[in-house]
């Protein structure tokens, strides 16, 4: 048997290594069946498998996935840098003020619950690199309707991020529509369900709500602005803060463009989706030597 531990990296043999996983737990319950639970180490996912199907990365083939999943990011990022570029110059050249007084950015501020602590550092991280005020805090997904309220009335963020790991649970042919069937996506609902009775208004307070293969469709009903998963995918770490961003820089008197917003996520369409939403971001003027 393979000598498997907690904090390894490891793939699915069974999966042909499609996902790089860190152990997170090792169950014993069979002495014949040793299972673990397993994270992805860039996908809000959480699986479980058999020990002999797991197989240990080596140091060539984690350098690859840090190296291809960065890639990534980086592109999102400036992508994201162009785009905001873009929109800056055209939104004060539609300005009539004289150009003596420069303007200052005001953008949406976010609240991030998240049920994994490596994922929300790696999130805040990017919030930074995006210039976008960001306060997380790391909360088990079964625990966020539980804090999001007082969470809430602290801070008073313009966006609210409930995320951590999801995923489709049980064998055979699944009911996509039975909430029962999905690890974590009745905790989401039940947050957001508490954010919304906090605010109801979409435009007041805008929601991302979700992680890998969540009910979408139950998420935006209890009062999302946007979600996970429209066709049961994998979506990315990421994936939330570029949702939010988008809502963060698009000014308060426009709608974001929802088209836009998924397409500056990494999943695309097929993981994240959502309605219709006002911006969050201000223009202000003069800027000051002081500020």
């Amino acid at each position: 048997m393979t000598n498997i531990s907690v904090g390894d990296l490891v793939i699915r043999k069974s999966h042909g290594g499609d996902i790089v996983f860190k152990v997170t737990e090792i169950i014993r319950d069979d002495p014949n069946s040793i299972k673990c639970v397993l994270k992805g180490m860039h996908l809000r996912l959480v699986a479980d498998a058999p020990v002999a199907d797991l197989e240990p990365i080596d140091a060539e083939h984690l350098r690859d996935e840090i190296v291809r999943m960065e890639g990534m990011h980086n592109e999102s990022l400036k992508r994201v840098m162009l785009r905001r570029g873009m929109e800056r110059k055209q939104l004060e050249l539609t300005r009539a003020e004289p150009k003596k007084y420069s303007f200052f950015d005001l953008p949406g501020r976010v609240l991030h619950l998240d049920g994994d602590e490596e994922y929300l550092k790696m999130c805040l991280k990017t919030y930074n690199q995006l210039n976008i005020e960001a306060v997380g805090r790391c909360i088990d997904e079964a625990k966020q309707a539980d804090h999001v309220v007082a969470l809430l009335e602290e801070y008073r963020p313009d966006i609210l991020v409930l995320t951590g790991h999801d995923a489709l649970i049980g064998g055979g042919k699944k009911d996509f529509k039975d909430i029962q069937n999905y690890r974590n996506s009745k905790y989401f609902v039940a947050g957001v369900r508490k954010a919304r009775n906090f605010e109801p208004s979409r435009d007041d307070l805008v929601i991302f709500a979700g992680a890998c293969q969540s009910h979408f469709e139950a998420i935006l009903a209890s009062g999302a602005n946007f979600a996970s998963s429209p066709t049961r995918i994998f979506i990315h770490a990421y994936d939330p803060v570029f949702i939010a961003e988008k809502v963060a820089f698009t000014p308060i008197n426009k709608t974001v463009d929802v088209g836009d917003a998924i397409t500056a996520s990494v999943t695309g369409v097929e993981g994240v989706g959502g309605l219709e939403t006002r911006g969050k971001f201000r223009l202000g003027m003069p800027k000051t030597p002081y500020g």
